[in-house]
């Protein structure tokens, strides 16, 4: 996908496409923001940007932009192309040292056929520290026409050593404005469900798409109906009563890897929730990620607002690592709910 097709967040994206034309693009880059985003769309595109066999100048400004449909922009994004490495999380759910080898390994010999090599590493977090210890040297003094790309949503997972050596990227989340029109390119079952998924979590449209297309419109209300409960409970039973709603696949068949998924997206939308109604209570006057439901966010003011914010907002990410770590998601939302 070319740069003119990335979705939001056009001034970032503008200064990428500008160091690109004028060679200035650091050769070890980190690009990171809430997951969702549009990281990897970007990764993407710098490496079809360094290797387009037609780039286009971008007649408004020194900027050039992959053309998107030579030979070589085909077979980076189909995932063919020789001088386009990505290193990915495996079975074991992260990326060994033994890749990192092999990349580097790569990345050393001239490009085959393009321009650069481009080595993307996806969700670098993941990188386990033997295999960010393996990279420091090649990040610090990367060979002649190499491109290092790597690409989180959890940069404070890495070595400080690794951060050090790559300059950041960072994709903030999408405003309501941005998401909606990839989100309405595509079936969704109500008309608001494009708008209330683009306030979803982080302003992230990949995870918006996600929520309005897998017919989870009801991740908003179940996560409005557990700050009700919590709100009103006067002991722990009756906050445990309102995590029994709350908790992803209550009594359900499925694989445990599809009830954390549900789970961590109402979590997300919690966070979502939480963040407009501090916003609300100190009067801020900020954009809403769920300006749809003001009455109701003024109605949780009261009970939200203040020092419990800042608490209930902890506690929703201590249980998204708790998530990440396979912890069930019955023990996820009962701790969650006495926590908030």
């Amino acid at each position: 996908m070319p740069f003119r097709d990335v979705v939001g967040h056009r001034a970032v994206i503008s200064r990428i496409a500008q160091a690109v034309a004028g060679d200035s693009l650091p050769p070890s880059v980190l690009l990171t923001g809430p997951g969702g985003v549009g990281k990897r769309l970007v990764a993407g595109a710098i490496a079809q940007a360094l290797n387009c066999g037609a780039p286009r100048r971008d007649a408004s400004g020194p900027a050039v932009d992959a053309c998107g449909s030579c030979s070589a922009c085909r077979r980076i994004a189909g995932g063919a192309y020789p001088d386009v490495l990505v290193l990915a999380p495996g079975e074991g759910g992260s990326i060994t040292v033994d890749q990192v080898r092999v990349a580097i390994e790569q990345v050393g010999y001239r490009p085959f056929e393009g321009r650069r090599r481009v080595i993307v590493v996806d969700d670098a977090d993941l990188l386990v520290p033997a295999a960010q210890n393996a990279l420091l040297k090649t990040l610090e003094e990367p060979p002649p026409r190499s491109q290092f790309v790597l690409v989180t949503a959890r940069p404070d997972m890495l070595l400080d050593t690794v951060r050090s050596r790559c300059p950041r990227l960072r994709r903030g989340p999408r405003g309501r404005s941005a998401a909606p029109g990839p989100l309405r390119r595509r079936p969704v079952p109500a008309p608001r469900a494009a708008g209330a998924a683009a306030g979803a979590p982080g302003g992230s449209a990949g995870r918006a798409l996600q929520l309005a297309s897998s017919g989870h419109e009801g991740t908003r209300e179940a996560a409005i109906g557990l700050l009700r409960s919590v709100s009103a409970a006067r002991d722990t039973r009756a906050r445990l009563a309102g995590a029994k709603d709350f908790a992803a696949g209550r009594g359900s068949r499925r694989a445990p890897a599809a009830d954390r998924r549900e789970l961590r997206e109402r979590l997300q939308m919690l966070a979502s929730l939480l963040r407009d109604i501090a916003a609300v209570a100190a009067g801020a006057a900020v954009p809403l990620a769920n300006a749809d439901l003001d009455g109701a966010l003024r109605d949780l003011a009261g009970a939200w607002g203040g020092a419990r914010g800042p608490r209930a907002f902890a506690a929703v990410y201590e249980a998204l690592d708790a998530v990440e770590r396979n912890v069930g998601p019955k023990v996820v939302a009962d701790w969650v709910a006495c926590r908030l």
